[in-house]
């Protein structure tokens, strides 16, 4: 039976349209729905509907649906919806009336939204972590091949002097750039809607800053309406930081392809990270790299498809917003995995001192010539022009 069930029955077809992916999708969140659930059952004592009995019977089986969960042993039918109709039922089966009484206080609005900020800060956490090992591998690299010098391009011409400290610098910084972002995406986040119902409020004296406390937020988000507003709109700004991210990993991806070439040669992959070609038997495929600088286009796609989903609708909750969930999901994994497959490829990369040096040819150093004659005293422009007659 559903959490909202009347005499009705559903028509089939119809239920499984609205269902939609729910049962699969909120596997991933009955660990944060438990937790959430746990803190609220505190609180519930605090307030005084629950007795001392009672919530330790009900936090010894939630916790025993998070080990059965964690062991892929806790299923969602179809005919439940969704996590909160499945971890509900288990304890109403499992504990009678009691198992009834874990929803006062709350609407699966909130509920929802506190087992996915859970999952979200946990996430976020995943992502900081992978940003760190990825960091690692660029210093690893800088002091193993930091000297090293080759040409850098602009217009995908040869432009100036590089050096791959220079090169693997730029990342490492614009990713301690993205950490920030993290933070800020975080703190938002890390808002307790626990307490909110379906976005007007609770007709019950509830302690919200407790149960936030209990379920691991640092502060409850005020606003009842705005808690169902902002979903949404934090995951926004969520998915718009993870395309940061993927927007660095793709620009790596794409100067490693080149950098690759067998013509230029300054770097390259060990034959163990390349794959190769049905009717080809020379090709060594730089697949690894094609597919994360591909995967950025993915995560934006997926804040796109978020932010259009969510536009026009009136203040409050609209079913619409069930959909919000997998995109979120999706950009996080992939951009969990593409950090830690770039760390491996940075980890493994060669760097083919000769060839870069080899690539120093006369005309990259072209602007060092133009500054030689400036530090002579002559104007920037003549001296430019001077040089520049060498490669007319």
């Amino acid at each position: 039976m559903k959490l909202w069930q009347k005499k009705t029955a559903l028509d089939k077809q119809i239920e499984h349209f609205t269902v939609g992916e729910d049962p699969q999708i909120d596997l991933q969140l009955i660990k944060y729905d438990c937790m959430a659930s746990i803190a609220h059952a505190r609180m519930l004592k605090k307030i005084g509907i629950l007795k001392s009995e009672e919530v330790e019977k009900l936090i010894k089986e939630l916790n025993r649906i998070i080990e059965l969960a964690g062991k892929n042993k806790f299923t969602i039918t179809e005919e439940q919806e969704d996590g909160h109709t499945a971890i509900e039922m288990h304890l109403t089966k499992k504990l009678g009336d009691l198992g009834k009484k874990i929803h006062t206080a709350r609407s699966r609005n909130d509920q929802v939204l506190a087992a996915l900020r859970l999952y979200y800060k946990e996430r976020i956490e995943t992502c900081e972590a992978g940003i760190q090992r990825f960091n690692r591998s660029l210093d690893q690299l800088i002091k193993a091949s930091g000297s090293v010098r080759f040409p850098g391009y602009t217009h995908t011409r040869k432009a100036m002097a590089s050096s791959v400290r220079l090169w693997a610098d730029a990342f490492s910084l614009s990713m301690k750039d993205n950490l920030k972002l993290l933070d800020t995406a975080e703190e938002l986040i890390d808002q307790s809607p626990l307490g909110t119902g379906a976005g007007y409020g609770i007709p019950l004296e509830v302690d919200r800053p407790y149960t936030a406390k209990l379920a691991g937020f640092t502060q409850i988000q005020e606003n009842s309406l705005y808690v169902q507003n902002s979903r949404g709109k934090f995951e926004s700004t969520l998915i718009h930081t993870l395309s940061q991210i993927m927007i660095d990993l793709n620009r790596m991806a794409a100067d490693l392809i080149f950098f690759s070439v067998p013509e230029l040669g300054y770097m390259s992959l060990p034959e163990t990270f390349c794959t190769g070609s049905s009717i080809m038997p020379q090709k060594k495929n730089p697949d690894i790299l094609e597919l994360v600088r591909a995967k950025y286009h993915v995560v934006i796609s997926q804040e796109f498809q978020l932010k259009s989903m969510t536009a026009n609708l009136i203040s409050g909750y609209h079913r619409d917003l069930q959909l919000t969930k997998k995109p979120v999901m999706n950009a996080f994994e992939t951009t969990i995995d593409c950090l830690s497959v770039m760390s491996a490829v940075i980890q493994n990369l060669n760097v083919n001192s000769e060839k870069c040096e080899q690539a120093m040819t006369d005309e990259v150093l072209a602007t060092e010539k133009v500054y030689e004659l400036v530090r002579q005293g002559i104007p920037f422009r003549d001296a430019y022009r001077t040089i520049s007659k060498q490669y007319e």
